[in-house]
């Protein structure tokens, strides 16, 4: 049978890669479909065409100037990428009659190189994080075949990956390298398993967890186990727990330190005074409610910033309000603010109150007995749910507010009278602090006098000083006034006196009448009486005495050869007996 004869066009057409040759004066003499499919036409279109005009870049008009070949160039044609192979086309003769050029799209073929670096540089990358894990990890195929073992691992266990890879995990406990297997569980689960395990080895104890991935038939193609040398977790656990005990003591010894220092606006001379400032300087560490309870006078509210000094809210607001100073009918707006519109004068876009200004600090309330009785419910809900409702408001405000409240009066008598909520009275007695009348804390008095001097010779600009007989004078005083009565007194003097030197005679007339009459006290029994009164006199007169001459408790008890707390309770009595200080 004949050979059938093939058409050398159809022979080029099947070829994949795009063959176009041309003439010497560059004109195209063939060409196939995949090279015409790169310059996006038909092949028997192109013939005749200037190769330099349909393959601007292919460099063919070159090689038949120069008769050389260029064998594997890459080339941009069209934003595609190529490889090309141009030669010269001779005749029989060895004439040059034209060029030929083959090319191959390799786009694809770069994308995919392209593809192949980025997953290798993942590869590499997912490497380094596997190996840079503090924790041991141990990876497996779904079969149980060790593919993995990072350095973690052999710090913990001792031992070397080389003596894992490429062996089945059963095999491995066998051998008695491991007593049970995580990832034999989880193969068998299907799930996640966690167990303790403890390495003979390096003695560690580890807690290992072993999570299975699935492929898309649901079954498993990979364990990935995590070793955590729970050793020394157990360990920093252990010093985190002494260091928290180091922690509470130095706590405790910075509060008994707190209680001893004396602040510059706080004297704690007498042994009352200095158990308030101990017990302020303690319960600053909690944020329970307190209530200070005192006369008129005594220092609440220098004895609440005590409280708040020593407290972790020391660098947040401290807001001071004195409710007996706000008429009643603004009260509760000034406490909990209002929404815009809520009355007639309000502010258009309504107003914080001392609750919200107080957030994360801490809400001093003075005078807290003055708090009407149909706002004590609201100041209740406060407390217990640390939330307010400003006036006019739908939504409840959530606040952080340490509350410290302060009376003159007698709550618990209030109560009994109906003038205080007995569950309010309740909810502020959690710890209450009493601070004495100045009348029964002598001690503190020249100390204090000596205070206020320093303060307001410093404001005015002078360097007056105060006898020591005024001193010894003002401690027979009553002080119904208690500390801020002395405090206006020293001012007083140090404003009203003339000289430098502060004398008897710049006494204020209301503190001279008890001064007089304590001065011109003689002790005059007359008649036989009963022995106790008769000592109970020269007692009172020694006391009194003693006082006017060495100004402290202290230095009067050593004077008179008894104990301090005796010269107190004999100043107690002499108070209860109506006597005169």
């Amino acid at each position: 049978m004949p050979r059938k004869s093939i058409d050398l066009q159809t022979v080029l057409d099947s070829v994949y890669n795009g063959i176009v040759a041309c003439d010497v004066n560059g004109h195209i003499i063939l060409i196939n479909k995949s090279a015409a499919k790169v310059a996006g036409q038909q092949a028997e279109k192109l013939i005749s065409e200037r190769v330099d005009k349909i393959f601007p870049d292919t460099g063919l008009l070159e090689i038949i100037r120069t008769g050389e070949s260029r064998p594997h160039q890459k080339l941009d044609f069209q934003g595609r990428k190529l490889i090309t192979n141009r030669s010269p086309i001779l005749n029989s003769a060895g004439e040059l009659v034209g060029a030929i050029g083959v090319f191959q799209d390799i786009s694809e073929l770069e994308k995919v190189t392209r593809e192949l670096v980025e997953e290798k540089k993942l590869a590499k990358e997912l490497q380094d994080v596997i190996e840079s894990s503090y924790d041991g990890i141990w990876i497996t195929d779904g079969e149980g075949y060790t593919l993995h073992v990072n350095s973690a691992y052999e710090r913990i266990s001792g031992m070397k990956k080389e003596e894992f890879l490429g062996r089945h995990m059963q095999e491995l406990v066998d051998e008695g390298y491991f007593s049970d297997s995580v990832t034999i569980q989880v193969l068998k689960k299907k799930e996640r398993v966690t167990m303790m395990h403890d390495i003979c080895k390096t003695g560690k104890r580890v807690l290992i967890t072993g999570n299975p991935i699935f492929g898309d038939d649901g079954e498993i193609v990979r364990v990935v186990t995590n070793v955590r040398d729970i050793t020394e977790l157990i360990d920093l656990k252990h010093d985190l727990e002494v260091k928290e005990r180091q922690a509470a003591r130095f706590q405790n010894e910075l509060a008994q330190l707190r209680s001893q220092r004396v602040d510059d606006d706080i004297v704690m001379e007498s042994h009352q005074m200095r158990h308030v400032y101990k017990l302020a300087t303690w319960v600053g560490q909690v944020d329970s409610t307190v209530l200070i309870l005192g006369e008129s006078g005594v220092g609440k509210e220098v004895v609440a910033q005590v409280i708040v000094r020593s407290s972790e809210r020391r660098g947040e607001a401290f807001v001071k309000v004195n409710c007996g100073a706000i008429p009643e009918n603004l009260l509760e707006s000034e406490l909990f603010g209002y929404e815009k519109g809520s009355f007639t004068g309000a502010d258009k876009n309504g107003k914080p109150g001392m609750f919200e200004l107080a957030h994360k600090g801490t809400l001093l309330l003075d005078e807290v007995s003055e708090i009407p009785l149909y706002l004590q419910v609201k100041f209740l809900r406060a407390i217990q749910e640390q939330e307010i409702m400003r006036v006019g408001g739908t939504k409840p405000i959530k606040l952080d507010v340490r509350i410290i409240v302060a009376s003159n009066r007698d709550l618990n008598e209030l109560v009994r009278q109906g003038r205080f909520r007995e569950d309010l009275f309740y909810r502020l007695n959690v710890i209450p602090i009493t601070i004495p009348p100045l009348r029964e804390r002598p001690d503190d008095i020249p100390p204090l006098i000596d205070l206020f001097l320093r303060k307001f010779n410093k404001r005015y600009k002078l360097k007056k000083i105060i006898r020591r007989e005024v001193v010894e004078q003002l401690l027979t005083n009553d002080w119904p006034g208690n500390v801020r009565e002395l405090q206006n007194i020293v001012e007083r003097m140090v404003v009203l006196s003339q000289d430098d030197v502060i004398g008897s005679e710049a006494l204020p007339l209301q503190v001279k009448p008890s001064i007089e009459s304590e001065r011109h006290f003689r002790v005059d029994i007359s008649d036989v009486v009963p022995l106790k009164d008769a000592l109970y006199e020269v007692e009172k007169k020694l006391v009194l005495k003693a006082l006017q001459k060495f100004g402290t408790t202290r230095k009067a008890a050593d004077a008179l050869g008894v104990d301090q707390s005796t010269v107190v309770r004999k100043l107690q009595r002499i108070r209860e007996q109506g006597g005169s200080l």
